[in-house]
């Protein structure tokens, strides 16, 4: 089978399961003629018409709140996000309203709210955020964010089809670089279950999204100059997470680094810390430790990004300096 960008993949999961159930529509700014800021609806309009591709005006807290009040109504509405760091508009509808919805008054929310997310491409402080902290201590949502293609279509699938709504994070670096050749089938991977990306016994890296290649190639570096044998465990999806292979993986290896791109005063790498702290304080040889990004606005400048942005260089001097403690 021919190979699919990542993009791609998400692109054919959503058109999928729009020609399996047609209560599937998708709602957001310039994803109809246009296709999206990033073309991953491109021909969707053109495929099932403009009463399900609908364009809707530059108002995200109303965008989720029309989704809202359509799967109440028993659709199935997949929101865009131009660019995920606008999702911030809609915080106090997802977590105030959508969230609360089943627990509140049994009303079904079953929406997904997807858009491209992240940094490495010189997008500037306001088109490289990595929002999911802010909503990883809200319950009723669910948050995915790929690193594969294959997953990125298997789990795009699995949150349309999800009793509860979902954040789906899609990293823009990864959009037209990361190539996958997709399972054949109705392919879906269930959210909440990490995956073990590199098999190792020596130490454990904890990451996910655009970071999880940046691990890979750490892990490569490291066997080849060091002989460490490096496992990177892919989280997939951060809420529910995976604590489970968290914890198998760090009681494998007795050492556990965790990388993400997100800032790291309040980033998810603090939550999975007090986690291993919690199970695992027994099996650790050495501190956890973490990288990630600085505690400023994304800089446009390319020196400046790479500078505060995690690099591969970063993960292979925190492994060494925890293989040697």
């Amino acid at each position: 089978m021919a190979e699919i960008t990542f993009l791609e993949a998400i692109r054919e999961g959503i058109r999928e399961e729009m020609e399996r159930d047609p209560t599937v529509f998708l709602l957001g700014e310039d994803i109809g003629a246009f296709g999206g800021a990033f073309k991953v609806t491109e021909g969707l309009q053109a495929q099932f018409g403009a009463q399900r591709v609908i364009d809707a005006p530059i108002a995200e807290a109303g965008i989720v709140g029309a989704a809202a009040g359509a799967a109440h109504y028993g659709m199935r509405p997949v929101v865009e996000m131009q660019f995920i760091d606008f999702i911030s508009c809609a915080y106090d509808m997802l977590t105030n309203y959508v969230a609360t919805a089943r627990y509140r008054a049994f009303l079904p929310c079953p929406i997904v709210v997807r858009g491209p997310s992240g940094g490495y491409v010189r997008g500037g402080p306001f088109h490289s955020q990595n929002p999911e902290a802010a909503f990883l201590h809200t319950p009723g949502l669910k948050i995915a964010y790929p690193a594969t293609a294959e997953d990125a279509k298997g789990m795009i699938k699995a949150a349309i089809r999800d009793p509860d709504p979902v954040l789906f994070f899609e990293h823009k670096y990864l959009y037209r670089r990361i190539k996958g050749t997709m399972p054949a089938g109705d392919h879906v991977v269930p959210l909440g279950k990490a995956r073990i990306a590199r098999e190792g016994k020596d130490l454990t890296i904890v990451t996910y999204a655009a970071t999880v290649w940046k691990a890979l190639e750490a892990a490569e570096q490291l066997a080849a100059e060091d002989g460490l044998s490096v496992e990177v465990l892919d989280l997939r999806t951060l809420l529910p997470m995976d604590r489970e292979a968290i914890v198998a993986s760090v009681q494998k290896t007795n050492r556990v680094l965790i990388v993400h791109e997100d800032t790291v005063t309040g980033g998810v790498a603090g939550e999975i810390t007090a986690l291993i702290t919690e199970h695992c304080f027994e099996w650790l040889d050495a501190p956890v430790r973490r990288v990630a990004a600085h505690d400023v606005p994304l800089p446009y400048a390319p020196p400046l990004e790479d500078f505060v942005l995690p690099q591969t260089s970063d993960i292979v001097r925190a492994s060494r300096w925890l293989a040697a403690y």
